[in-house]
């Protein structure tokens, strides 16, 4: 099975695109927080991988034409920034301010968690970028000579935390004002998150989609002075 499915470059997008779809179908229809599309992908794959034995190279050999992707992707994300250029204007410092609290946040909290542990540098700047685009954050950790599929792991369970936990966060800390929320969890969470905040309201997830943007390019400025504390 194993040597068939190595012949076939198209294997790993194939699982990857069907097991999505099914992911989205069962959001849809549950509607359970935990339902995350990545989340139940993830899952699927792994337990495909392993029932049938299938090496994870040979998986990896068709899903890096998904991977192709990140890079225009990433691009494409200067759309959004323009789209929500009257956000940017009207609310100038609370953006910033908050963005850069938030860039501050999560590299100190990766910084102070990474001490505790003794975790070595090249695993801490590795986790350093959890909280932005896989795409510039794989361009973070490879500069810094990091582990990419630790960092693609970081970010991937912290925008699915930030899709399932955002809404009832912003409800216990009793955040109700659309534009801080759109701020805090696109700096969170990223693209994720911000799916999670568009379903919320149309202002939340503006402001979480400049977000993602505006935190990708503080944090590419402000890793530096963390990227050597370990």
């Amino acid at each position: 099975m194993n040597e068939m499915l190595s012949q076939s470059v198209f294997f790993g997008v194939a699982i990857s695109l069907l097991f999505y779809q099914v992911g989205m179908y069962i959001q849809k229809k549950t509607k359970f927080p935990l339902a995350n599309p990545l989340l139940i992908a993830v899952i699927l794959i792994i337990s495909v991988l392993l029932l049938l034995d299938i090496e994870y190279t040979t998986y990896k050999n068709g899903a890096q034409y998904i991977e192709f992707f990140l890079t225009p992707v990433t691009v494409c994300l200067a759309i959004p920034l323009y789209r929500q250029l009257e956000y940017l204007k009207k609310y100038p410092v609370a953006v910033f301010v908050s963005i850069t609290a938030g860039v501050f946040m999560a590299l100190g909290s990766i910084y102070i968690m990474s001490f505790l542990f003794g975790l070595e540098h090249q695993d801490y700047v590795s986790l350093l970028p959890k909280s932005i685009t896989t795409a510039i954050g794989k361009g973070i950790t490879e500069k810094y000579d990091g582990i990419v599929p630790i960092t693609i792991i970081g970010i991937s369970i912290t925008g699915v935390m930030g899709n399932v936990m955002a809404e009832s966060l912003c409800k216990w800390l009793r955040i109700t004002e659309p534009v801080a929320k759109g701020l805090a969890i696109g700096t969170a969470s990223h693209a994720l998150g911000t799916s999670k905040a568009m379903e919320i309201g149309e202002v939340e997830g503006a402001m979480s989609s400049l977000s993602i943007v505006v935190a990708g390019i503080l944090t590419v400025i402000i890793v530096p002075l963390f990227a050597n504390l370990i």
